[in-house]
């Protein structure tokens, strides 16, 4: 094996082999930081196999349904075998202490990954990025679409890639985290810019059945003035029996164009679920069985060819973007994840890793099997980029992969359960993705399975009924069950803070009047939170701007930005969003147990610890706590705890009933004394492209400690009215 190591830029380094049949390479390669060796490859491993093509009959295919919907197989495969490939094992040096980070999101909530393995592939749940952060001044990307499993034992790390022709990866090289996700960035593709709207609120289910529901649930959103910026038409848009068409049934859906338009007059936008895998009865399957552009072995489209991917955006162009529709919602993105998300009991990490990755070899070329999400996207993108650029691409995508948040997308973590365990675990994968370089993450707000041992059932042919491993939420009475109503509270307190602010799932409704009424707990407090959210709009929209042009990350791991404070680093139930707002969700119930039981004398609060070196305002009641401390923060219902680092500028809008409604302005700034202060306010048109030729304004806020003065300078194309209140928290005026 010949290796070629070069710097390709600063901090980065690109490391590759020729591979050539050579089993072992063990020549070592230090990297340094500063003149300290901060990580050192020990060897190269490699075994040569042959990848198999799988060929079958297509008049033996046969239907079933899944939790991932309709899904063409055989029982008959004949495997040819079409070029040679390698498995290989990469093996590194560490130092003692630092923290292994990132590499997508996943379900345990594990953060720290030393002395841990984990399976990079892509399933439900699960987006496998294969770029390590560290603690320790270095960074790691593999450079490769294969299946593969990290495993860090004491001081040393090893990367299996399960299939390739050849071995690349990239080393960063920086002072912090915030440094290695910008070269991440730099080699990768920075994040797209979304539109304002897509930070509002986002209204979701399993799902509305027709085109007068979607009119009436947005109809109540406005007359009961709850904020709201999109609603979402999940699957079955399409006739019975056509899985996946993109054609709407005409008995429930009339007049898409006329529909969205009534919505767009209420401001509210339109998102649609799409599918890669289609019915063979639909008239889209057929387009692609015809022109030889399905995957091997299966009902899904080859979104690896170009052509395939410039057919089904046309298939989408012609009802569902013509019509009006504002985003695309890309589910199954990870089409042959069927065989792990099956079966009465999960199985063990090891024979999921190794169910999917042989199910995709069926159909993907191997070393691509963790990508398909990720040309998806990519097509998505490109094509509409072309065709609609009077709207920003809005992709929700349950898959990605390394480059996916330049092509318009937001991530989400899937079908998860509704129980406390799994929202505290959501708070660490949220963070994960943060430090993978990917800003824009989500979440089902309620989680997305709140029964328990239900049977999967979508009016399919399949005859199984047995119980399912993943729908095992713990509120069998949904939203009648006080107990579900404080854990949905809870998680959309925990959402208002996210990124991106959706609420989604099944077995039971998600809009705010399902949990009440106005002067009811619940009721109040999720309409409370909605509310806040568009209040914070002009902070969230800015910092989004700034993931977009400065590779700023959105929702932080305290690490980020205090690496020296080592109670600190080990923090994973707190982050921040964007520089100065720290968010500690409540993930224990306080009200009511499990069985809608009175919990009693439960106290009404949680320790928060607050990062030393900076002193932390209350954000409800504007009280001062020294850094380095872990306090106790009150939580009732409608409160989690919610801190503001000292030396912040905070702009906030008024009441609004959608993102757009004030053209982004400014209506109160808040400066939270205690030391010198800046913050940038970004503002545009909110939609569209005329950013890239410079139709954006900053402007930037300015706070003197020593004058106790803000100041205001104003940069850019774009009209911004810099009349607002300011609001001084913590400083005694005489």
């Amino acid at each position: 094996m010949d290796r070629i190591v070069e710097e390709i830029a600063e901090g980065i380094i690109h490391v590759s082999y020729q591979l050539d049949g050579t089993e072992t390479y063990s020549e070592p390669l230090g990297f340094d930081w500063k003149g300290n060796c901060v990580l050192k490859q020990m060897d190269v491993k490699i075994a040569p196999q042959t990848e198999f093509s799988y060929i079958s009959d297509t008049s033996g295919f046969k239907k079933k349904m899944t939790a991932n919907g309709e899904v063409s197989y055989t029982e008959t495969v004949k495997s040819i075998p079409s070029r040679e490939m390698y498995s290989v094992k990469l093996r590194f040096n560490i130092g003692e202490s630092e923290m292994l980070l990132g590499m997508g999101q996943y379900e345990d909530g594990v953060f720290d990954y030393r002395n841990h393995t984990e399976y990079l592939y892509e399933s439900n749940m699960r987006i496998a990025i294969p770029f390590l952060v560290t603690t320790g001044h270095y960074g790691m990307l593999i450079d490769s679409e294969s299946c593969q499993i990290f495993k860090s034992e004491e001081n040393s790390i090893e990367f299996f890639i399960d299939s390739t022709e050849e071995l690349s990866y990239y080393v960063f090289l920086g002072e912090n985290i915030k440094d290695l996700v910008k070269l991440y960035h730099q080699l990768t593709g920075k994040p797209s810019m979304l539109p304002r709207w897509a930070f509002g609120y986002i209204q979701s289910k399993e799902r509305y059945r027709s085109a007068e529901e979607l009119e009436s649930i947005t109809e109540t959103f406005r007359n009961r003035n709850i904020p709201i910026d999109c609603i979402v038409q999940d699957w079955h848009s399409w006739e019975e029996g056509l899985w996946g068409e993109k054609r709407f049934d005409k008995n429930r859906y009339p007049d898409l164009k006329s529909t969205i338009k009534g919505l767009h007059a209420k401001n509210v936008h339109f998102m649609v679920s799409i599918w890669p895998n289609m019915s063979s009865d639909s008239e889209d399957y057929k387009e692609f069985a015809e022109k030889n552009m399905l995957l091997p072995n299966s009902n899904v489209y080859d979104a690896f060819d170009k052509n395939a991917r410039d057919i089904y955006w046309r298939q989408c162009r012609e009802e569902i973007i013509d019509s009006g529709t504002d985003a695309l919602w890309c589910d199954n993105s990870e089409p042959f994840s069927d065989a792990d998300w099956s079966g009465e009991k999960k199985k063990s990490e090891i024979e999921r890793y190794k169910v999917v990755t042989d199910e995709s070899r069926k159909s993907m070329k191997w070393d691509k099997i963790n990508s398909y999400g990720l040309y998806h996207a990519k097509g998505i993108y490109e094509n509409w980029r072309k065709h609609y650029s009077e709207k920003r691409v809005v992709n929700l995508t349950r898959s990605g992969y390394t480059g996916i948040q330049k092509y318009g997308t937001i991530l989400w973590s899937g079908d998860i359960t509704a129980t406390y365990d799994t929202l505290r675990k959501q708070i660490v994968e949220g963070i994960k993705m943060g430090l993978t370089g990917m800003p824009y993450w989500t979440l089902d707000i309620g989680g997305f399975f709140v029964v328990n041992d239900k049977y999967e059932n979508r009016g399919c042919d399949s005859k199984d009924r047995s119980p399912l491993w993943f729908w095992k939420g713990d509120y069998n009475d949904g939203v009648e069950d006080p107990s579900y109503r404080e854990l949905y509270v809870r998680w959309l307190e925990f959402g208002t803070f996210l990124p991106i602010f959706r609420s989604h799932g099944t077995d039971t409704p998600r809009e705010p009047w399902r949990f009440g009424d106005e002067g009811d707990p619940f009721y109040d407090a999720i309409v409370r939170y909605i509310r806040l959210r568009y209040r914070l709009m002009p902070y969230i929209y800015s910092i989004a701007a700034a993931a977009h042009m400065n590779s700023e990350i959105m929702m932080r791991a305290l690490a980020c930005d205090f690496s020296e404070d080592e109670r600190a680093l080990t923090i994973v139930d707190e982050f921040l969003l964007g520089p100065s707002i720290l968010v500690a969700p409540v993930y224990t119930p306080m009200y009511y147990a499990n069985g809608s039981e009175i919990t009693g004398d439960v106290k009404k609060s949680r320790n928060v610890y607050l990062p030393k070196g900076y002193g932390w305002y209350d954000f409800y009641t504007g009280d001062y706590y020294e850094g380095g401390s872990l306090i106790e923060a009150e939580a009732p219902l409608d409160r989690i705890p919610v801190f503001v680092r000292e030396g912040s500028v905070i702009p906030f809008s008024d009441d609004i009933s959608y993102a757009d409604e004030q053209d982004g302005r400014v209506n109160t700034v808040r400066v939270y004394e205690g030391r010198d202060a800046e913050f940038t306010v970004y503002f545009d048109s909110g939609d569209g492209y005329e950013f890239e030729q410079g139709q954006y304004s900053l402007m930037k806020l300015k706070y003197s400690e020593k004058n106790h003065e803000l100041s205001i300078s104003k940069s850019g194309k774009y009209p911004v009215d810099d009349s607002f209140d300011v609001e001084y928290i913590g400083h005694i005026r005489n």
